[in-house]
Formats: structure tokens, sequence, C-alpha cells
């Protein structure tokens, strides 16, 4: 269906765009770092930031510049317990354009929007790439078969819900046929791909063609190309 295509492009285009902010913080972090003036600050304060579920807690530092400019500056990390004490001495980074652009030299305190953002592009990314890589893979699968495998025609057995599979609460439909191989004597169960509305009154014949490859007989896609396509 293609709401699966839909969302699995979705997924890959958001997680690119989330990937591309991290490399933009990280370089703009880069060049802020580069400039920056360094200097030694105080932790004067430690600011509750509440929610719902937890309460935590931001530092606020004043230090003076090389200028004598005395700054207070608040950290936009918290966290819970407390990262820093009060009347704890801090590294401070600043811009000397903008001393009121400033970051306490901490590993989360500099990275910790690169790390976030980061990660859940490269989730959301990878959700999307691998769904699009899976459904590739399958498409071409079944196209060799369509052009190298074994026609043979299998009993149409009954059409069934494909309850390992739903969208928005529904369920598509599977074509379901039989097939006994003459050589071995073995039984082979085929199924379809999913199909989005109920098929049944379109299978007018007893029997339905499949491809299989002949060494592997479980390797198999149906021809459903007698069905009518959806267009909504």
């Amino acid at each position: 269906m293609k709401a699966f295509s839909i969302f699995n492009y979705v997924f890959a285009i958001i997680g690119a765009g989330l990937m591309a902010g991290a490399i933009y913080l990280y370089v703009d972090k880069q060049a802020f770092l580069e400039k920056a003036e360094t200097v030694q600050g105080t932790v004067v304060e430690m600011i509750p930031k509440r929610s719902k579920e937890s309460t935590t807690y931001s530092p606020v530092v004043s230090f003076k510049t090389k200028t004598g400019q005395t700054i207070t500056y608040t950290s936009s990390t918290s966290s819970n317990p407390p990262s820093y004490n009060v009347g704890e001495s801090v590294t401070i980074f600043y811009d000397p354009a903008d001393p009121n652009d400033a970051e306490i030299n901490g590993f989360f305190s500099l990275w910790l929007g690169v790390l976030i953002l980061g990660f859940i592009g490269t989730v959301f990314f990878l959700i999307g790439f691998l769904g699009i890589l899976f459904r590739w893979l399958k498409n071409k699968k079944a196209q060799n078969l369509r052009e190298t495998g074994k026609p043979i025609a299998a009993k149409f057995t009954q059409v069934q819900l494909n309850t390992n599979q739903s969208l928005n609460g529904r369920n598509p439909f599977q074509i379901l046929s039989q097939w006994q191989d003459p050589q071995t004597n073995e039984l082979y169960v085929f199924k379809s791909e999913s199909i989005w509305y109920d098929p049944t009154e379109f299978i007018n014949t007893e029997t339905v063609r499949v491809f299989i490859d002949p060494q592997n007989p479980k390797n198999y896609v149906m021809d459903t190309s007698f069905l009518p396509v959806l267009k909504n």
C-alpha cells in the first residue's frame, strides 16, 4: 500500500533533516569555540525547572570578561541531580564580541543539542531508509522471479485476512493457493502480497499463477496482475 511507502519516505526525510540540523549545530559550535575567550566563573545559583514528571536544575554562572565586564549567564542545559554546586568554579567560553553568548566548558553543555538531534535523526532516517531498502529488495526479488522463475498453476484455496499487518485498524487480504511438487510429492502453500480490498469476487478460476524458484519453491511470487488496481 502506498501509505507504507509514504511513511518510509517521510521518516527518511525527517531523519535527514534532523541530522543536517545536528551537523549545522556542530559546525556552529566549533566556530564559536574557535573565537571564544576562556575565563573562570562561579556558579551562583541553581534554577529549578519543573515539569509534570520531574524537576531539573540549570546553573547560573557569574564571570568577568578579560575587559572587566561582569556577566551573569544561565545555562540552557539542566539536569537532575544538579551537575554543579553553588560556589563551584567552572570554565566559561564566551564570545568577545557578545559576552552574553557563553557556554560552560562541559560535554553536555556544549554538545547535548548535537547529540539529541543526531540520535533522533539517525533513528528516524534508519527506520525510513531500511523500510525503503526492504521494499526495493522485495520488489527486485519479485521482478526477478517473474522474469526467470518457473510459472506453475497453483490451486486457489481461500482468501484470508493478513492479521500480521494493519493500517488505521484495517487488515489487508491475502490469496492462498497450494501446489504439490510432482517430483518430490511435497505440498507447498503460497500466499499473495497484501491486498487492501477483498479480492474474492475477482477470482474466477480454480488456479492462480505462481512463479517459483525451481531449486527452492519456497522462494516464490504470486501473480495477481488479474486483479483490478485500487485507486483510493
